[in-house]
């Protein structure tokens, strides 16, 4: 059965000087109304206990372009900063839910330059894109068709670090259905290989910006010897960001490439919930576990899943796959990371990386049939036991043996 899904197709496009000028006036113009709409709303709150919604930020907004010096806000397109007090008050949501920290001010030099377009602020028609406040159609490289009968809903027109500009548009679309099988996999994320799965298959990391390091610090030391706000030093980060540009496609091309492989030829997917974001406190490990970008595998294959109608399942970060032993179920009290592969008490000779992808693997298959937990008890004052005879009987219910 085909999947219907919201989907963005992203495009690089070349603006003329007219067209990149007045993106530019939009731009800042959406970041100017988004800081302006947050001072009001924190203010209210921390002066007066008042909560102020889109609603309230949209009048604001009315009011700022009749004022003197704020009339330039009425020189751009209505639709883009509508847009951003949406925005805002979907990350107001988010903050109130727990789900995200508080709303920050957008910067002129860091922040994202983008600005959203909705139906009536764009014209799509014969493969051509007109926006609002502009004469002609961007000159976009259609480097893929839009699915046949598109008609995008919305447009997001950016511009990255690198000076690159892009157009991506949301469109309907129907996913086509992935071939049946009923095979799992297990994943093993790491650093010398990026992925280990449970058939015993390792995929070398690319590492992709240890192939651009050079590159990089060489950019990074002309920069620093730029005078700052000057011409030269504006040139200099440019090329800096275009070897951060180059690194971060290559990397997400190979990321697409892996996860949509793996999720059209297994039915379940397995992977261990691992803490990034706690992990690169170790400098020692903190730029490797940053290149090989687990967060963002991670997050294809979930979307990915979702379309294929795949499982994907995930083991929690305590589950100790690397020291289980597949065979016996021992769990081996020490394993360094240094240690590559050990002998179990029974005599099994494991691969680490290629034991935890096995082990992996089968406790997500004991959650997919049976919801059973696979965390180990790592407290033994509710019990008497030993925390290492909880963690051994708790980690291995319900895990058949490979």
């Amino acid at each position: 059965m085909a999947t219907h899904v919201k989907r963005a197709f992203k495009y690089r496009f070349y603006p003329d000087d007219a067209q990149a000028a007045e993106l530019s006036r939009t731009f800042g113009c959406v970041r100017k109304v988004y800081n302006m709409a947050l001072q009001a709303r924190t203010t209210a709150w921390y002066q007066r206990q008042e909560r102020v919604n889109y609603n309230a930020t949209s009048a604001m907004l009315t009011a700022w372009k009749k004022t003197g010096e704020l009339a330039y806000l009425a020189e751009v397109s209505s639709v883009p900063l509508q847009q951003c007090l949406r925005h805002l008050q979907g990350a107001f949501a988010g903050f109130f839910e727990g789900r995200a920290k508080y709303p920050r001010f957008k910067s002129r030099k860091k922040s994202r330059r983008s600005a959203e377009y909705t139906s009536p602020a764009f014209r799509y028609r014969d493969g051509t894109l007109t926006l609002a406040k502009m004469r002609k159609p961007l000159n976009i490289v259609w480097s893929r068709p839009l699915p046949e009968g598109a008609a995008p809903s919305t447009v997001t027109v950016s511009q990255d670090a690198a000076g690159r500009w892009f157009v991506s548009l949301l469109c309907d679309d129907t996913i086509t259905e992935a071939p049946a099988t009923t095979a799992a996999v297990g994943i093993d994320a790491g650093i010398t290989s990026l992925a280990t799965l449970s058939t015993g298959e390792k995929i070398t990391n690319p590492r992709h910006e240890r192939r651009d390091r050079a590159r990089l610090a060489k950019a990074q030391r002309e920069l620093s010897r730029k005078e700052k706000g000057s011409a030269n030093r504006n040139k200099a980060r440019r090329k800096v960001a275009r070897v951060h540009a180059r690194i971060a496609d290559r990397r997400r091309d190979f990321l697409h490439k892996l996860t949509t492989r793996l999720v059209r030829e297994n039915q379940t997917v397995v992977i261990e919930d691992l803490t990034v974001r706690t992990m690169v406190k170790n400098h020692t490990l903190a730029r490797a576990i940053a290149d090989a970008s687990w967060t963002q595998m991670r997050t294809m294959l979930e979307y990915k899943c979702a379309w294929y109608e795949r499982e994907l399942v995930v083991v929690d970060r305590w589950f100790p796959s690397s020291k289980l032993c597949g065979t016996c179920g021992t769990i081996r009290a020490k394993l360094p990371l240094n240690v590559r592969a050990w002998t179990c008490d029974c005599g099994t000779t494991h691969d680490r990386d290629v034991n935890a992808a096995r082990n992996i693997k089968a406790a997500g298959l004991a959650i997919s049939a049976c919801g059973d937990g696979v965390r180990p008890q790592r407290e033994s004052s509710r019990t008497g036991q030993s925390s290492m005879n909880q963690e051994t009987q708790r980690a291995t219910t319900g895990i058949p043996r490979l």
